[in-house]
């Protein structure tokens, strides 16, 4: 009998806040050149806007967001963002350059989750990868994420891997 999905708890809630505001920051970065920290002094400094969707609303975001997450996130990923691109451009199906460029952003930060945050299980991640894109990705987007993450998660994460496959 399957259990009945349980609602996320407030602390679950703050960091997925926290991960949404690093893929739009992220995507932000890359699209606008700005440096890292004036993008999160951006996100922090925004007027509330009640014709945005809640997910977009970055102040509503921010409000229940676990801030100090975002922030190490936000800069863990800019500053390992050649090791990332290093990471996913084997993974992927077609050149780096032409991914769209939120799916990058997705994808750059689990795969830094991945590689360098070890106390998220990496069958986290991937749910979280998935559920960012599908808040902010293309349709089908969140199949390819899957995808890459699972891959890459393989590779980064095999022992994690080995022993859930063996329980599961």
């Amino acid at each position: 009998m399957t259990q009945p999905k349980r609602a996320p708890s407030k602390q679950q809630q703050a960091r997925r806040a926290a991960r949404e505001l690093t893929v739009q920051a992220l995507y932000q970065w890359e699209m606008t050149g700005t440096s890292i920290s004036q993008v999160e002094t951006e996100f922090r400094s925004q007027i509330a806007d009640d014709d945005l969707e809640p997910h977009e609303n970055w102040v509503q975001v921010m409000k229940i967001a676990d801030l100090g997450l975002f922030h190490q996130l936000l800069h863990g990923v800019a500053r390992h963002c050649g090791e990332m691109d290093n990471l996913i451009a084997p993974a992927l199906d077609r050149k780096l350059e032409e991914l769209d460029r939120i799916e990058l952003s997705i994808l750059r930060l689990g795969t830094y989750e991945l590689a360098h945050r070890p106390e998220v299980p990496y069958i986290s991640v991937i749910n979280e990868g998935i559920e960012l894109a599908r808040s902010f990705g293309a349709t089908e987007g969140h199949k390819y994420i899957n995808s890459i993450l699972d891959r890459l998660a393989r590779k980064l994460r095999e022992a994690e891997v080995q022993a859930r496959r063996r329980r599961d």
